[in-house]
């Protein structure tokens, strides 16, 4: 079979159009965390009427999400289940200026850039990333924060695939 030149000159104008497509190794999730410092059910807050913005409001805003403090969660917790264990130990913390050494559950690379604002701006969800967070007791990974992952939601979404996107490169 011969192939002609407008054949591969076809062929590599398709692929030239084409995003790359990444392939790499595949996580195992979920991944279980250590155990945080305070017991927080997402599932209960949620119920509640509470939105990840109301405890991660600098997502919005800033590259990281952020933790919440202990001032955040004393405002409700103050009158709300103030004699429960985990509310007093969360209560000594606050009375005492200790910060809670929450456990992260997503971590990418250092050499990774990664905004949250940036992704709330182009109105992405946090389950997306996150997954139902909304629905756990405790949380664990379950989403997958791998290159190939990334890679084929910034494809499905039609977002930039260029290096520079997500790594800052030096020459």
């Amino acid at each position: 079979m011969q192939v002609t030149a407008v054949e591969v000159a076809a062929v590599c104008a398709l692929l030239a159009q084409a995003p790359p497509a990444y392939k790499g190794k595949e996580e195992k999730l979920p991944v279980a965390v250590a155990p945080q410092p305070v017991s927080f059910s997402h599932r209960k807050h949620a119920a509640a009427g509470m939105r990840c913005h109301n405890c991660h409001p600098e997502a919005k805003t800033k590259e990281r999400a952020g933790l919440p403090g202990t001032e955040l969660c004393m405002g409700c917790h103050v009158t709300v289940k103030a004699e429960s264990p985990e509310i007093q130990k969360l209560a000594r913390m606050h009375s005492s200026g200790k910060r809670v050494k929450w456990v992260r559950v997503y971590k990418l690379p250092d050499f990774v850039f990664f905004s949250h604002a940036v992704h709330m701006r182009a109105e992405e969800k946090c389950v997306t990333c996150h997954g139902p967070v909304e629905e756990r007791e405790v949380l664990a990974k379950e989403v997958s924060t791998s290159m190939a992952a990334c890679m084929k939601c910034h494809v499905e979404r039609k977002a930039s695939t260029e290096c520079v996107v997500c790594h800052q490169l030096s020459f």
